[in-house]
C-alpha cells in the first residue's frame, strides 16, 4: 500500500473511532500523533482537518446526492469513507480524481459490505462529474 492509501486508511481508522465514541476527529487525531504508535503522517491530518472543515457542506452533499439513502441509514463505515473521499476529491486539487475515487473505493472493498464498493464509487464519481459546481 502506498504512503497516501496508508494515510487514507488512518484517516478513516481516525473518523469512524471519532464517530463510534461520539468525540470530536481533532482530539482523536491529537490523540493519535501524540502516541505515535502507529505514526500520524501529515496527509492523514490533512484529511482529518479538512473533513472537520467542511464537514457540513460534505454530509450535505452525501445527503443530497446519495439517492434514497440518509447519513443514518449507511453504514458507519461508509459514511465516513463518503467523507474522506468527498473532502480528498473536492477540496485536494494535487491528487489525480481517478485515483482518489479508486483508493476510496479499495477501502470500501476492504472494510464494508459487499455493495459498499459500488455505492461509494457511484456516489464519488457523481461528485467528480459535479465538482465545477459543488465546491463553489
Amino acid at each position: 500500500m502506498s504512503a497516501r492509501g496508508k494515510a487514507r486508511r488512518r484517516a478513516l481508522d481516525i473518523l469512524f473511532e471519532s464517530e463510534l465514541r461520539g468525540e470530536d476527529p481533532l482530539n482523536i487525531l491529537a490523540e493519535r500523533v501524540e502516541r505515535q504508535d502507529p505514526p500520524v503522517n501529515e496527509y492523514t491530518s490533512a484529511l482529518v482537518e479538512g473533513v472537520v472543515r467542511h464537514g457540513a457542506r460534505i454530509d450535505e452533499l452525501i445527503t443530497t446526492y446519495s439517492e434514497s439513502w440518509t447519513l443514518d441509514r449507511m453504514p458507519a463505515v461508509d459514511r465516513n469513507l463518503l467523507r474522506g473521499g468527498t473532502y480528498e476529491l473536492l477540496w485536494m486539487p494535487d491528487v489525480p480524481e481517478g485515483v482518489v475515487i479508486s483508493e476510496w473505493v479499495h477501502l470500501a472493498s476492504e472494510l464494508s459490505t459487499d455493495e459498499s464498493p459500488q455505492f461509494v464509487n457511484g456516489l464519488l464519481a457523481r461528485f467528480k462529474q459535479l465538482k465545477p459546481s459543488l465546491t463553489l
